[in-house]
């Protein structure tokens, strides 16, 4: 429930929250709007904002090109690509397939190659280390190859429930895990920022 998320990463501190569900053609529409309402109904109340996003999930690599332009139509600021993930049978192909469609961060994208990751500096698209276990297992090779690429990285909890967020500290600690030094991963918090004041 969006209220209880919002009111959970408040007390954690959070300036902002995008919520990002799973989602395929089947769902998005209803989705979103209603992530839009939460949005305009709490954060007037909240000193966390809630930032309406989808997450497109094992939906074919062709599909990308369609559903990432009609998520941001329906409303969605966020639109966010399940990557290649070690953990689940994803379609080979999603990772650049989502990059190249536009999507802002490419989620737990497990063995990202450099060209993909060279594609997302050009795109502007960030490279999520992930805090969810399982995901997590490729970080410290996204980290390193996004360090050679010029790309972007997101440190994010992939949270699936209300427990999973991440305080300040245990983002620093995904970061650092992964290979990251402290100079990056402020660069990383500054990227994020100022990419949530753009939306």
């Amino acid at each position: 429930m969006p209220a209880e998320h919002v009111r959970r990463v408040e007390v954690l501190g959070y300036q902002a929250i995008a919520i990002t569900d799973h989602a395929d053609s089947s769902n998005m529409d209803f989705i979103i709007p209603r992530l839009m309402q939460a949005a305009k109904d709490l954060n007037p109340y909240s000193k966390t904002r809630l930032i309406p996003g989808i997450e497109l999930t094992h939906v074919p690599p062709e599909m990308f090109a369609e559903l990432v332009p009609r998520a941001r139509k329906l409303g969605a600021l966020v639109v966010v690509g399940h990557g290649e993930t070690v953990t689940e049978p994803v379609i080979p192909g999603s990772n650049m397939a989502a990059i190249k469609s536009g999507v802002d961060i490419l989620a737990h994208p497990g063995f990202i190659t450099l060209e993909e990751a060279e594609y997302a500096a050009r795109k502007g698209t960030f490279l999520e280390l992930s805090g969810r276990k399982g995901h997590c297992l490729t970080n410290g090779h996204v980290a390193a190859i996004a360090a050679q690429a010029g790309a972007k990285l997101a440190v994010n909890a992939d949270a699936h429930g209300p427990g999973d967020f991440l305080t300040a500290e245990k983002a620093k600690t995904v970061a650092l895990g992964a290979g990251v030094d402290e100079a990056k991963y402020e660069q990383i918090r500054n990227d994020m920022e100022n990419f949530v004041k753009g939306l």
